[in-house]
C-alpha cells in the first residue's frame, strides 16, 4: 500500500463527506439568511428564532436527498471493499 493510495482513499472519503453534507448545510445557510433578513427588516433581535426553522429545513432536506446521499456513501464503501482483496498482493 503506497502513500498515494492511502491519500487517494482519504481524498475520496473527504469528498464524499462534503458532498453528502452539502445539501443540508446549504439548506441551513439559506434558512438562516432568510431569517436574518427578516429580523433585520423587522428589527427583531431574537437569537433563538432561527433554531426551529433550521432544524426543520435540515430534516426536510435530509428526507429529500436521503436516497442520493445513501447512494454516494454506498459507492464509497463498495469501492473500498472491492480494493480490500487486492491489498494482500
Amino acid at each position: 500500500m503506497t502513500p498515494e493510495f492511502v491519500i487517494d482513499i482519504g481524498r475520496r472519503a473527504v469528498e464524499t463527506t462534503l458532498m453528502v453534507a452539502a445539501p443540508m448545510l446549504i439548506a441551513a445557510l439559506l434558512v438562516g439568511l432568510l431569517i436574518s433578513i427578516f429580523q433585520a427588516a423587522t428589527q427583531i433581535n431574537e437569537q433563538t428564532m432561527t433554531f426551529i426553522p433550521k432544524i426543520v429545513a435540515v430534516f426536510v432536506t435530509m428526507l429529500i436527498f436521503a436516497p442520493w446521499m445513501l447512494q454516494k456513501v454506498m459507492n464509497l464503501f463498495h469501492m473500498i471493499f472491492n480494493i480490500i482483496p487486492t491489498l494482500g498482493h
